[in-house]
């Protein structure tokens, strides 16, 4: 009588032992791919003309032990665009963005044949909608270009950001970080030189295309006799009542 429940117990420990290996492998593969899946970078423009905003949002896809990360993003300019310093400043003053320029002298004025390639490296901050999310808006602005020939827009490219990463514990996979580190202030507040790691990522979107307005050649001889025509007619209308109306003599 013994003998029945000690083969249902050989047979109930084989069941056990081989639910145990078939979750294993099927369990952990799913689970060794979460914790190497690469972050994720989204890029996005708000607004439109030619002052816009750009969304940078990094998933680091981890469930906790994000809160001790510092992000970054290292955003590269075309000389079609630019950043206005003073504008940074009022932004940072009011604890909106956090950005520091490459360049000291950022000409304002100049068109976009004249300028240089601009890098800002922006301090990104937790996304409130998501746990493992980073987050920031720079505030873009285009300068004007030459006349086209036919199409009255052009397009400024604009590549995706090199991510920077700094925490007290790493949760990232070796196959996510590259294998040199990155120098660089530790924050806009805090200048000092800090060790980043710069990371491998998924973008969700590899450019965006900016639509920049331009005139056209052909309307140059239009544009310059209107304004002349303009200005001469401004001028009369103003010296005729100078004349009428003015004192030319004390």
């Amino acid at each position: 009588m013994s003998f029945i429940p000690r083969c249902l117990s050989r047979k109930s420990l084989r069941m056990g032992i081989l639910a145990f290996w078939f979750t294993f492998f099927i369990c952990m593969p799913e689970h060794m791919y979460a914790q190497n899946t690469c972050p994720d970078v989204m890029q996005q423009l708000l607004k439109d003309g030619f002052h816009r905003d750009l969304l940078i949002r990094v998933n680091l896809g981890a469930d906790g032990g994000t809160g001790s990360c510092m992000v970054a993003a290292k955003v590269h300019l075309p000389k079609g665009l630019y950043v206005d310093p003073y504008e940074l400043t009022s932004l940072q003053k009011h604890n909106l963005t956090e950005a520091l320029l490459t360049e000291d002298n950022i000409d304002l004025e100049v068109p976009e044949y004249l300028a240089t390639d601009v890098t800002v490296l922006v301090y990104m901050r937790p996304d409130a909608e998501c746990i493992s999310c980073f987050r920031a808006i720079l505030p873009l602005h285009c300068r004007y270009h030459r006349p086209a020939e036919s199409d009255g827009n052009i397009f400024a490219l604009l590549k995706s950001p090199q991510i920077l990463i700094r925490c007290q514990k790493s949760f990232l996979s070796m196959e996510c970080l590259k294998e040199t580190e990155i120098e660089a202030p530790c924050s806009q507040k805090n200048t000092h030189t800090c060790h980043w790691n710069s990371i491998k990522f998924k973008a969700v979107n590899k450019e965006l295309k900016l639509q920049i307005p331009v005139g056209l050649k052909y309307h140059l001889t239009l544009v310059c006799t209107i304004t002349l025509v303009t200005t001469i007619l401004c001028s009369i209308l103003i010296l005729s009542g100078l004349y009428e109306h003015g004192l030319f003599f004390a």
